[in-house]
């Protein structure tokens, strides 16, 4: 994206000719959303690619988890699993509590909620499938039979009531990454309501742009984000 570091904590100074300083909260909302902004132009590349991949598997998973996967499926499921693991989102965005303010905390909520998701989704749907982040046998952290965090090469039986209870709740997993997709897909929508009620172009002035807000917009919508088909209400867990 075009340069969105031009200085953050200088938006508030933009605007009512600097005959007034900007309330403090409120210059704090718009650097916070500048912020927001530049990382949502950082991310682009990881979160394109985890859309590319989770659509790639997704019409194979959408209505459930097959009995008996195809290659194709197990490569892409584990393709995808890789792609959100890769998604690291900041500091800033992943804290409970002092982050950010006004909002943008809305947008971090929407990035915090895909990446958790689709990473637990993902990585859970490709152990279900027998598959790792790199095809081979998924590796220590699948939950057990009991929903706890259990090595599945531990011994047979472990690895037989891991994979078990895996399949079992793959409807939850598959719903998983539906919903992270419907968050991600909220995005760009909610960064132009942000940016009007902040006061739009003439409060931002350079260190956020209409044309930069139109254009993380549509890489951030629906078209760009969203899932298809829909997974069928009885599938949830």
């Amino acid at each position: 994206m075009a340069a969105l570091t031009a200085g953050a904590a200088t938006v508030g100074a933009v605007g009512c000719g600097g005959h007034q300083p900007r309330p403090a909260a409120l210059r704090l909302e718009r650097a916070d959303l500048v912020l927001v902004a530049h990382t949502l132009g950082q991310l682009e590349a990881s979160t394109n690619g985890e859309v590319t991949a989770a659509r790639t598997a997704w019409p194979a998973l959408a209505h459930g988890l097959p009995r008996n996967p195809s290659p194709a499926t197990q490569l892409a499921t584990a393709t995808a699993a890789h792609r959100a693991a890769a998604i690291a989102l900041p500091g800033y965005v992943t804290t409970e509590a002092g982050g950010l303010t006004g909002p943008a905390t809305t947008l971090g909520g929407l990035l915090k909620a895909y990446a958790v998701l689709t990473q637990r989704g993902w990585r859970f749907l490709a152990a279900a499938l027998g598959v790792g982040h790199s095809g081979g046998q998924f590796g220590a952290g699948a939950p057990g039979a009991g929903g706890s965090g259990q090595s599945a090469g531990q011994n047979g039986s472990t690895t037989t009531a891991a994979a078990q209870f895996l399949r079992t709740n793959a409807g939850l997993y598959i719903y998983c990454v539906y919903d992270g997709h419907y968050d991600l897909s909220l995005v760009g929508k909610t960064l132009q309501d942000a940016y009007r009620k902040l006061g739009g172009p003439p409060a931002f002035g350079r260190t956020l742009t209409q044309p930069q807000v139109e254009a993380l917009a549509h890489a951030y919508s629906i078209p760009a984000a969203r899932l298809a088909p829909h997974p069928p209400t009885g599938l949830a867990v």
